[in-house]
């Protein structure tokens, strides 16, 4: 049974608590026995509220019993990225610094999550202030990628530990946030699913902030549906956020099992896939071809006037003007504690002058417009959301980013959903991110559960036991 339920989606243990086959005692007790028994060795979680989720639990069973439940999520448990904040609970931000930082309040997406009657395991490891790609955290520890356990690898940053714990079965699911990838570069080396929403659908109230401007929460999970749920559950207008205002909600479920026929989806082109391994590519390609026999159009990406990594670059120096000031005199003391990596990212801003950021606002804002205009008539860009797999640790460049197929997305403010797509020669996932318009989560959810419905990737989990 403890295996069983380990290994059920959101979705499945909502069916399965609904129907009395289990109980919400059951499957928390399930997934702490395997927190318990692997994260000695995986390092997803910062604490685990192992007390406190068992309390929850008991009382979900009693509400569910007595017909008091809050809804289908009533006792499923999740794990919480260490950035965000949980009253009365310490928020390190990843951070060494914040070590003994307990937070007054809780995130709006918390409070959102606990009132759908959802059950936190505990906060997860995330890079330091959540500014890197990789997955690595100099001080607090770099979580272990699950897929290879003889070589560590990259977990994928900056939402590390979210990513390990549920690829890891140690949590059905989890809360990310992505500012330049930070939630679809987890998903796609850890083999799982997770959605960049779009900027003002979660709110950030409660959120530790890394760029006001370009933060995103965001759902990580084992399926498209999931992913749903979660946004579903967590969207909400905010009068603490006045970003969440600007969007309408969104009806994520109304045509996500749709098909796909007749939408136009665009490929890229010879020019972008030249910077990608082999294997990904191979994946990629077949997932264009599934689309299209499922009845989608594929089509050339048209000219979006510059390349993605072009419209990545800037990402960095709005992250950085935007995250000095907030830290300065923690990143410019030499003798404090602090990812040496993190550290060279956070400083670069202390450069950057007020017109210069302004400039590359301003940039942003006709880059936007470019792109819309460049794109009229196409549902979706296709891409590998990461152009390699997982890499060993000892290879990292950290003056590099492997940030590079999401950073645009980010840029140009749109979402996007990473999805698993494959596997390479050796075991380890490949990923296919769906990129679509502003405000439109619902079409990456519906051309994503198409692919997932008629491949099968998402069920594939790393041998662990």
């Amino acid at each position: 049974m403890t295996s069983a339920l380990t290994e059920l989606s959101v979705s499945s243990l909502s069916a399965g608590l609904a129907a009395r086959r289990f109980s919400p005692v059951d499957v928390v007790e399930a997934h702490l026995a395997r927190v318990a028994s692997l994260d000695p060795r995986l390092h997803a979680f910062v604490e685990v509220y192992g007390a406190d989720a068992r309390l929850a639990a008991e009382a979900a069973h009693k509400a569910r019993q007595s017909g008091h439940g809050l809804g289908p999520l009533h006792g499923i448990p999740i794990a919480i990225k260490d950035l965000v904040e949980v009253e009365g609970r310490i928020t390190t931000g990843g951070s060494p610094s914040r070590r003994n930082s307990v937070s007054a309040h809780s995130a709006t997406l918390v409070k959102k999550l606990i009132g759908a009657g959802m059950i936190m395991l505990g906060k997860t490891h995330t890079v330091e202030f959540a500014y890197g790609a990789w997955g690595t955290n100099q001080h607090m520890g770099t979580p272990i990628n699950p897929w290879d356990l003889k070589t560590h690898r990259t977990p994928g940053g900056s939402s590390s530990g979210s990513g390990v714990a549920v690829a890891a079965r140690m949590a059905p699911c989890a809360i990310g946030t992505d500012t330049g990838g930070s939630v679809r570069i987890p998903a796609s080396w850890c083999g799982i699913t997770g959605l960049k929403t779009s900027v003002g659908r979660i709110s950030t109230f409660g959120v530790l902030p890394l760029s006001p401007t370009l933060d995103t929460p965001g759902p990580i999970a084992r399926s498209v549906e999931d992913c749903a749920i979660l946004l579903d559950v967590m969207q909400c207008p905010d009068p603490r956020d006045p970003l969440t205002v600007r969007l309408v909600p969104t009806d994520p479920f109304v045509n996500l099992k749709r098909s796909v026929k007749g939408l136009r989806l665009a490929r890229m082109n010879d020019s972008e896939r030249a910077n990608h391994d082999a294997e990904v590519l191979v994946s990629y390609d077949r997932s264009l071809k599934e689309l299209e026999r499922l009845g989608a159009e594929i089509v050339d990406l048209p000219s979006m006037g510059r390349s993605f990594r072009e419209n990545g670059d800037l990402v960095g120096r709005v992250i950085s003007a935007e995250i000095y000031p907030r830290i300065a005199t923690l990143a410019d003391d030499r003798n404090a504690q602090m990812d040496e990596a993190v550290r060279a990212r956070v400083v670069a801003g202390r450069d950057i002058t007020a017109r210069q950021y302004l400039d590359v606002l301003a940039e942003r804002e006709r880059r936007k417009q470019e792109f819309a205009a460049s794109i009229e008539g196409v549902d979706a860009v296709l891409s590998p959301s990461t152009f390699t797999p997982a890499v060993p640790i000892d290879t990292v460049d950290q003056t590099g980013t492997p940030a590079v197929s999401t950073r645009w997305v980010n840029f140009l403010d749109l979402c996007a959903l990473s999805l698993p797509n494959g596997m390479t020669a050796g075991g380890l996932p490949t990923s296919l991110q769906i990129t679509c318009r502003d405000g439109d989560e619902a079409m990456a959810l519906r051309i994503g559960w198409a692919l997932e419905s008629a491949t099968g990737w998402h069920a594939r989990a790393p041998k662990l036991d």
